[in-house]
C-alpha cells in the first residue's frame, strides 16, 4: 500500500498569532523531525502544505508577501514531492493535491502538521470521504489552548485529545510516530 506523509501548514506565520505559545514545539518538532528522516529513508513521499490566506499584504503573516509562509526555522530541511498552498482548512479543496496523490497511487495519508484541530482534522476528515487511508500521527501535531464561550480554557491537550476521540475508527487511524513508522516500515 502506497503511502505518503502530507506535512500541515508547519509554516513561520504561527509564531505571529497572539496564542503562539513554545511550550509544546520542543516535543512537536522532535516527532515531527522523527517521522520526516524516518519517510525520507524509507522512499515515502512527502507532501509540503502551506497555508495562505487574507490580504495580499506583507503585514499580514499568512501572505505570501510576509515571507513568512516557509517552514518552521527547527523543521528539518527536505526536498518535498510536491508542495501546495491552501486557502481553506482542507489541503484538498482547490490546491491540486488531490489530483498528485491519485495520480502517484496513493492510498495511504500520514497526517501532520498544524493545527491539529483545524486543517489537520479536517483534511483527514475530507481525505477517508473520499477513500484514502488515514494515519493521523497525534504527537505530530500542535496546536494552541483555546477558551470555551464561557471564557474557560480549553487546554492544547484537551483538544488533541478530543481530536483523536473524533477521527479514531470512523475517518482515521490514530498513532504515535513510532507506529506510523512501525507501518511505514512494515509495508
Amino acid at each position: 500500500m502506497k503511502k505518503c506523509l502530507v506535512l500541515i501548514d508547519a509554516q513561520e506565520s504561527f509564531r505571529q498569532r497572539p496564542y503562539f505559545t513554545s511550550t509544546d514545539l520542543p516535543a512537536f518538532m522532535a516527532a515531527q523531525n522523527t517521522l520526516i528522516q524516518a519517510c525520507l529513508t524509507q522512499g515515502v513521499p512527502l507532501v509540503r502544505v502551506l497555508h495562505v490566506d487574507g490580504p495580499a499584504l506583507a503585514s499580514n503573516p499568512f501572505a505570501l508577501a510576509s515571507g513568512l509562509v516557509r517552514p518552521l526555522a527547527e523543521l528539518q530541511p527536505f526536498e518535498a514531492s510536491a508542495t501546495f498552498y491552501k486557502h481553506r482548512h482542507s489541503a484538498l479543496v482547490g490546491t491540486g493535491l488531490e489530483v498528485w496523490l491519485t495520480q502517484h497511487s496513493i492510498q495511504t495519508l500520514i497526517i501532520s502538521g498544524i493545527r491539529t484541530e483545524q486543517c489537520c482534522e479536517t483534511t483527514a476528515r475530507h481525505a477517508s470521504d473520499l477513500g484514502w487511508a488515514v494515519r493521523f500521527c497525534l504527537d505530530a501535531t500542535l496546536t494552541w489552548d483555546m477558551q470555551h464561550l464561557d471564557g474557560t480554557v480549553l487546554s492544547a491537550a484537551d483538544i488533541k485529545g478530543r481530536t483523536a476521540a473524533v477521527l479514531k475508527d470512523r475517518f482515521a487511524r490514530i498513532c504515535t510516530v513510532a507506529q506510523a513508522l512501525d507501518d511505514v516500515i512494515s509495508s
